[in-house]
C-alpha cells in the first residue's frame, strides 16, 4: 500500500464521517461518532493491506461506515447505555442512513456553525473544530495554534466534557447565532487554510488538497443567505490570490521558491481574476476586517506597479492596529525594506527578536543579501537551519547558503 496516499485519503474522509455520524446521533456522543470511524479505518487497513487499495476508497470507505453505523442502530443494548433517551427516540424511526455527498456538505455545514458556539471556550472549540470538522492531528493542531500537544489534547478533552454535560446542543440554529457565529466560523477556515499554504508537519510545504478544502469551504458559505459576505469574500480573495502562486511557489529544485525568485508567467491568472472579483464583492459596505487588508496585501503582490510595496507597507500598517502578530511584523519589514529603506528594515526586524523561528532569521538573511553584506547573510542563513524543521527547509536554506559563498 502507499502510505501516502492511504494517509490522504484517510485524513479526508475522517472529518467528512465525523461529520456526518455526529450529526445523526447528537453532539453529546462525538466519542462515539470517533470510534465507528476508527473502526471503519481499521477495517480498512486489514482488508487493503492484503487486497490492495480499491478503485473507489472513499465510496468504500463510506459504505463500511453506512454498515457499521446500521448495525448498531440496531443493537438496542449499546443504544441504551450510549445514546440519550431523545436521540434513542429519534433513532428509532429511522432504520438506515445512506452517505452521500449531499448529507455530508450539509452535515458540515452545521456542525462547524454549532461547534463554534460562543458560549464554549474559544480556543478549545476551534481545537475541536480542527479535529472533528477537518481531520488535523493533535499535532498539526498544536503547531497551527502556536501550542503543544499537552495543551490541544486538554482542550479537546474539556471542550468534549462541556459538550457532552449539556442538556441539550443547539443543532437548529437562528439566524443571529449564524451570524455571530461566523467569524469563528471564518477563522477556522482561515486556520485550514494557512496549514495547507504553509505545511507544518509534511515534508511538502504546500498540502494542496487541504488548500482547496479551506476555498471550498469559503465559496460554500458564500453561497448560503443566512449571513453578510463581505468578511467571507474578503477571505475568499486571500485564498484566490495566494493560491494562485502555487505552481510559481513550488516549482523549484527543493520544492519551494521565494516570492522574489518565482516565474510570474506560473502564476494562474484565472485565480487572480477570481480573487479580484470576491476582494471587489466585499468591498461593499464600511466593513474592514483582517482578511480585508490581508486579500488587499496578496491582490498587490501580484502587480507590478510604481506604487506596489508602499501601498503593501500602508496595508501591513493598518493590518498591526487590527491584530498585532509578530509574524505579520515580520513581513511588514520586508515591505519597508521595499518602499522606504533596507537599514530602517533592519533595524525593525533586529527588535522582533524571534530567536527560535527560522523565518524570522531567514528574513535577516534576505535583508542583509539586500544590503550587499554576505557575511551577515551567511550567520542568518547558519541560524535559520538550527531552527528548520523539514528537511526540505534545510535544503532550501543550504540551497541559499551555497549561492551566497560563491
Amino acid at each position: 500500500m502507499d502510505d501516502e496516499q492511504l494517509s490522504e485519503i484517510f485524513k479526508s474522509e475522517y472529518s467528512n464521517l465525523i461529520a456526518v455520524l455526529s450529526n445523526y446521533y447528537g453532539l453529546t456522543d462525538l466519542q462515539l461518532a470517533e470510534d465507528i470511524v476508527s473502526d471503519t479505518f481499521l477495517k480498512a487497513m486489514k482488508s487493503w493491506s492484503h487486497k490492495g487499495i480499491p478503485k473507489f476508497p472513499k465510496a468504500w470507505l463510506r459504505k463500511v461506515a453506512q454498515n457499521l453505523l446500521n448495525e448498531h442502530h440496531r443493537r438496542k443494548k449499546i443504544y441504551d447505555e450510549k445514546i440519550t433517551p431523545e436521540i434513542r427516540a429519534k433513532n428509532h424511526q429511522i432504520n438506515f442512513i445512506e452517505i452521500t455527498d449531499k448529507i455530508i456538505e450539509d452535515s458540515q455545514l452545521q456542525m462547524i456553525f454549532v461547534l463554534c458556539d460562543p458560549d464554549l471556550n474559544r480556543e478549545s472549540q476551534l481545537c475541536l473544530a480542527l479535529r472533528i470538522l477537518c481531520g488535523f492531528s493533535i499535532e498539526e493542531i498544536a503547531r497551527a495554534l502556536l501550542s503543544n500537544k499537552e495543551t490541544i489534547n486538554k482542550k479537546i478533552y474539556r471542550a468534549k466534557k462541556v459538550i457532552k454535560e449539556r442538556d441539550r446542543i443547539e443543532t437548529n440554529l437562528t439566524s443571529d447565532q449564524y451570524i455571530s457565529r461566523l467569524d469563528n466560523v471564518l477563522r477556522v477556515i482561515y486556520l485550514i487554510f494557512n496549514e495547507g499554504y504553509y505545511s507544518s508537519v509534511d515534508e511538502e510545504n504546500i498540502r494542496h488538497e487541504i488548500c482547496w478544502e479551506a476555498m471550498r469551504l469559503g465559496l460554500f458559505l458564500s453561497e448560503q443567505k443566512k449571513f453578510p459576505k463581505q468578511k467571507i469574500y474578503a477571505l475568499i480573495a486571500l485564498m484566490c490570490f495566494h493560491t494562485s502562486r502555487i505552481d510559481a511557489r513550488t516549482s523549484g529544485e527543493n520544492g519551494d521558491l521565494l516570492y522574489q525568485e518565482q516565474d510570474k508567467r506560473k502564476w494562474n491568472k484565472n485565480l487572480i481574476q477570481k480573487g479580484s472579483k470576491y476582494l471587489n464583492l466585499s468591498a461593499v459596505g464600511n466593513v474592514v476586517t483582517k482578511y480585508h487588508l490581508e486579500a488587499a496585501i496578496a491582490y498587490w503582490h501580484t502587480k507590478e506597479t510604481k506604487e506596489k510595496w508602499n501601498n503593501i507597507l500602508q496595508l501591513y500598517n493598518k493590518l498591526l492596529t487590527i491584530e498585532y502578530s509578530p509574524i505579520i511584523a515580520m513581513n511588514r519589514t520586508y515591505a519597508l525594506a521595499q518602499a522606504n529603506s533596507i537599514d530602517e528594515a533592519i533595524q525593525e526586524a533586529h527588535k522582533l527578536e524571534l530567536k527560535d523561528n527560522h523565518h524570522y532569521f531567514c528574513l535577516l538573511a534576505e535583508l542583509y543579501r539586500m544590503h550587499n553584506n554576505i557575511n551577515k547573510e551567511i550567520e542568518y542563513l547558519n541560524k535559520a537551519i538550527e531552527f528548520a524543521n523539514k528537511k526540505n527547509e534545510k535544503e532550501l536554506i543550504n540551497d541559499r547558503l551555497e549561492k551566497a559563498r560563491r
